[in-house]
């Protein structure tokens, strides 16, 4: 008995060490280790399939953001879903005839690494753009590792009022919005899982009571497309179907519907163009 509880004195001192180092071990290799209000947080350099240097935010397991390292890059769009969240807000600007004196009203669910409204903020300035993340710990992650105030100063959006960010619970801040929105984005996680009633009923009538008519309603539904694991996405499917006169899907991996991506979810009552690849629902 005397053996075993040294033994597990031992293994706790080893294990306690082992923790209290692996700050500095990551460091080394590169990787800062943070706590956020989701849990583990790792930022770290890589470089994308192109051999293009990149920046991850990996939040309790699960990466959440992806932002290119290079200067001359680093307001563009890493990942294809937001390409294709980008290409339907572009379009509509087009549509619309949006201008700065009357931009497209637009609210981004989720800040991560601010891809998306970077993209806006450096690109489309006749979008007018609400952020809202919850934890202030990944904004101040944004400003600094993942060039937000970066591009905030270059393009002066958050002065003239083009982007505004907001550190709040994103479903509770878009029910006691005043005024409706053209484009809804919602892009919350917390690890695998996305925040608030993304597939209810509720969700989709939250949704439309604060959409502008025609508006357009864009999520990043993280699943396969098929197969059992495809269940989140017949859930928003249903409950948007039973809201909108048109929902569709872009896959990401269109070859492979039985792996999970990021699939991009577009409902609306408007006649909109597509991404390419798009399938629709109804």
């Amino acid at each position: 008995m005397r053996e075993l509880v040294i033994a597990l004195v031992v293994l706790t001192v080893v294990c306690t060490l082992v923790l209290a180092a692996l700050p500095w071990i990551l460091r080394r290799r590169g990787v800062d280790m943070l706590r956020t209000k989701f849990g583990l947080t790792l930022v770290f350099d890589s470089a994308d399939a192109d051999g293009t240097p990149v920046r991850l935010l990996n939040v309790n397991g699960t990466f959440q953001s992806v932002s290119y390292v290079p200067e001359g890059l680093r307001f563009e769009l890493a990942c294809v879903y937001h390409r294709e969240m980008a290409q339907v807000i572009e379009s509509l600007v087009r549509a619309r005839g949006a201008s700065r004196g009357d931009p497209l009203r637009v609210m981004v669910m989720g800040g991560g690494g601010y891809s998306l409204p970077k993209y806006l903020a450096a690109y489309v300035p006749e979008v007018r753009a609400d952020v809202v993340e919850v934890d202030p710990a990944i904004t101040r992650i944004a400003r600094e590792r993942f060039f937000l105030d970066e591009c905030l100063e270059r393009t002066g959006a958050e002065k003239d009022g083009r982007l505004r960010l907001v550190n709040d619970d994103a479903w509770a801040f878009l029910r006691a919005a005043a005024e409706p929105y053209d484009v809804i984005v919602n892009d919350a996680f917390s690890g695998k899982r996305p925040l608030g009633p993304l597939e209810t009923g509720e969700g989709a009538r939250v949704i439309r009571e604060h959409l502008a008519p025609g508006g357009v309603y864009l999520a990043n539904v993280r699943c396969a497309c098929a197969g059992r694991g495809a269940r989140p996405l017949r859930e928003v499917e249903e409950a948007f179907g039973g809201e909108f006169a048109h929902v569709a899907y872009v896959p990401e991996w269109e070859g492979e519907p039985e792996k999970a991506g990021n699939n991009t979810v577009i409902a609306t009552d408007a006649e909109v163009a597509l991404p390419e690849g798009a399938v629709v629902v109804r």
